[in-house]
């Protein structure tokens, strides 16, 4: 993938952690970049601490939400074995130039045990990892509760016995409920720190025997499992598969079926046009796409893993064999590509707030990937200030819809 000329560079920072300086990879969308992430900077001071215990061994460390790296790093700085996970494409890339800057190698993991140092653009370690693999499992606690009760139950696949799991989030993240998730899991779960509105947990000790939400909870490690979703896109019946933590992965997004309606109403998308879906989630845009182009490509793109997984499905549950599901970090561009038309429901929340720094990068995206002539649509909240970004880089902007609660907007390159 070559990265558009205006994406923005990566760089290395030092960031002190203990005793020890790591150099961390970032950039704008990478967690953390600009300011500490306070529930990352726990785990890695935890870990520093456990790891200077048992110093000359060589522990199994496994990194549920990896973010920059940095966390995986200090595995690495003790010499530890470390297989680092993450579902967001920026983060999986900061994780491996992390850990390639300190010299580590990144491509290990073979037969089921880890070696060396690796990273991987996946939520869980199912595949990557059997079972007992770790001594020690470092999870960030992601913002949704399925998903958390999900990594919690990945700690407990992959831990040996004796092992030891750590878990740090802010406390309007979730880290209250996390404690409780830990505790129908592991016999001893304490807290040992607390700052900044975020909390540290520790558990230790296995429990086998788990209640009902437990299992609900587990039976997401099957990487087939999914919720269905029936609904009418665009007068169409449509079946959505989706799993936690993927873009409205309960309900049909109503921005989304706004959008899906004005593409069909107002003709917007013709047979025989190529299209790209930024941002695809659970693929309703994709699908709509696909139905209204006959069977012209449609590409569909997701920096979360599992909504990658979740769209490949949703298109095949549709019978849209044109429909090709990848993934990229919109920032850098998706490629050497060129569409009629591009659909796109823009993220504009990291973390908790709004940031307009991933809206600019798939407009930009839109307009890199678009052939002259060729029009991107995007629907967004109406607070949001998107016409001046869109102006800013298609010159003109034109205005679909203008609902009570979301707008659409449109750009046409330029010849």
């Amino acid at each position: 993938m070559t990265p558009r000329a205006d994406a923005p560079d990566w760089r290395l920072a030092p960031v002190s952690v203990g005793d020890r300086v790591v150099r961390v990879a970032s950039r704008a969308g990478v967690r953390g970049h600009g300011a500490s992430d306070v529930p990352d900077a726990m785990l890695a001071q935890a870990l520093d601490r456990l790891l200077s215990v048992h110093a000359g061994h060589r522990p199994h460390v496994v990194v549920l939400g990896s973010g920059n790296g940095m966390v995986a790093a200090v595995a690495a700085a003790h010499g530890a074995s470390v297989a680092a996970f993450d579902r967001y494409a920026p983060h999986a890339e900061a994780t491996r130039r992390t850990l390639d800057a300190a010299g580590q190698r990144t491509d290990g993991a073979q037969d089921g045990h880890i070696d060396d140092r690796r990273a991987w653009h996946a939520q869980v370690a199912v595949g990557h990892l059997g079972d007992g693999a770790a001594a020690c499992v470092l999870i960030r606690l992601p913002t949704d509760r399925a998903s958390a009760q999900l990594l919690v139950a990945e700690s407990v696949r992959l831990l040996a016995p004796d092992g030891v799991c750590l878990l740090a989030g802010a406390n309007d993240e979730g880290a209250k409920p996390a404690a409780r998730h830990l505790a129908e899991r592991f016999s001893d779960v304490r807290v040992d720190a607390q700052h900044s509105g975020c909390r540290l947990l520790v558990a230790r000790g296995i429990v086998r025997t788990t209640p009902p939400s437990v299992d609900d909870a587990t039976r997401w490690l099957d990487l087939d499992a999914v919720r269905e979703l029936h609904v009418s896109l665009a007068g169409e019946a449509t079946t959505l598969c989706t799993r936690p933590g993927v873009f409205s992965w309960e309900h049909l997004d109503e921005a989304t079926a706004i959008l899906s309606e004005i593409l069909r109403a107002q003709a917007i998308i013709s047979p025989g046009q190529s299209v790209l879906d930024l941002g695809c989630g659970a693929g309703a845009l994709a699908v709509v796409a696909g139905r209204l182009n006959g069977d012209a490509w449609v590409l569909a793109v997701d920096a979360d893993s599992e909504a990658v997984r979740c769209t490949a499905l949703t298109a095949a549950r549709a019978g849209l064999r044109q429909v090709q599901a990848q993934a990229h970090d919109v920032v850098d561009g998706v490629g050497d590509v060129a569409v009629d038309r591009v659909v796109s429901n823009p993220p504009f929340h990291l973390g908790k707030g709004t940031d307009l720094t991933l809206p600019r990068a798939f407009i930009a995206a839109a307009h890199a990937a678009l052939v002259p002539g060729g029009e991107a649509l995007f629907v967004a909240n109406r607070t949001l200030p998107y016409e001046a970004l869109i102006e800013a880089r298609f010159g003109t902007v034109r205005t679909v819809h203008d609902g009570r609660r979301f707008k659409v907007l449109a750009g046409t390159r330029r010849a």
